[in-house]
């Protein structure tokens, strides 16, 4: 049974650690609300870029011309899955939820006879990954020393893919991130970048007659040659930020949960503490009394 020195030192370790916790929950909070509105801002600009790379891709269904960023190289053999996480912990889920769905599809792909390649945004999904597909990592990219997320950090991974992409190394390219929905409520996701996953030929023909016809001035392959490139950073970034707001909030979250914990704790061991000191008391004062009979 600890002693009462032993169980005021574990309050009072307990009684910090709910400082600390509390604290990063009030600087999650405070950092949520500018991340949220970033990743709902970037929502519609990506969004409808989608839309116009598929009002475009309509000219080009079934032609050999085609962009290869849109085409793909005709073969599905070698897969680069980009994961994106934090470079922190002590945000719940998060991470783990991320790199959970990415080793799935991993391994579907594996059994599928595929060649898997792994790039890894963020130093807390290379942790999860490695222990399985260390082998498969072919770039860590941390952004540790990001202190606010900019299109910079988005393009130069784009360029890395693009780059990876014009040299063979990849024929399908799959980003994995985390949607931001809700503070309690963050959506594992992944979106395949390479070649553009653009709404089928059909949908895309009847989206564009229920609406105006559009002239595109240069043309629609000078548009894609240069709008295809700029969607993959942008489609990076916009995951970039919808992380960071779902880190914010999941840390928020964890963070609220283990301060409440924290005070449950407390409570059990104050009623522990107060009831071995009350024992402690008895007994001392069942001693003095049998001395003074004995006397």
């Amino acid at each position: 049974m600890p002693s009462l020195k032993d169980l005021r030192n574990r309050i009072a370790s307990v009684k910090a650690t709910q400082k600390i916790t509390k604290a990063m929950q009030m600087v999650a909070a405070a950092k949520l609300r500018r991340a949220q509105e970033a990743a709902e801002a970037a929502r519609p600009y990506a969004e409808r870029m989608g839309e116009v790379l598929a009002n475009l891709a309509v000219a080009f269904d079934g032609r050999d011309d085609a962009p290869k960023l849109m085409s793909g190289t005709g073969s599905d053999q070698v897969h680069l899955l980009v994961v994106a996480t934090a470079e922190r912990g002590l945000c719940g889920g998060f991470n783990s939820n991320i790199a959970k769905l990415a080793r799935d599809h991993a391994r579907s792909l594996l059994a599928d006879g595929k060649t898997v390649k792994i790039i890894c945004v963020g130093k807390k999904g290379y942790d999860v990954i490695k222990r399985e597909f260390g082998s498969h990592v072919v770039k860590v990219i941390e952004l540790r020393n990001v202190k606010r997320l900019a299109f910079s950090d988005a393009h130069t991974i784009g360029e890395e893919l693009l780059s990876m992409y014009g040299a063979g190394e990849f024929d399908v390219c799959t980003l994995f991130y985390s949607r931001f929905q809700s503070v309690i409520a963050q959506i594992p996701t992944a979106q395949q970048l390479i070649p553009a996953d653009l709404p089928v030929a059909e949908e895309a023909s009847e989206a564009a007659s229920a609406s105006a016809v559009y002239e595109y001035e240069p043309g629609e392959a000078e548009i894609l040659e240069d709008l295809l490139p700029r969607n993959i950073s942008v489609q990076v970034f916009r995951a970039l930020l919808e992380n960071a707001a779902s880190e914010q909030g999941a840390r928020m979250s964890a963070m609220d949960n283990a301060t409440r914990n924290a005070g449950d704790m407390i409570d059990k061991l104050t009623i522990k503490y107060n009831r071995q000191r009350q024992a402690q008391i008895t007994t001392e004062l069942i001693e003095i009394i049998s001395g003074a009979e004995a006397l």
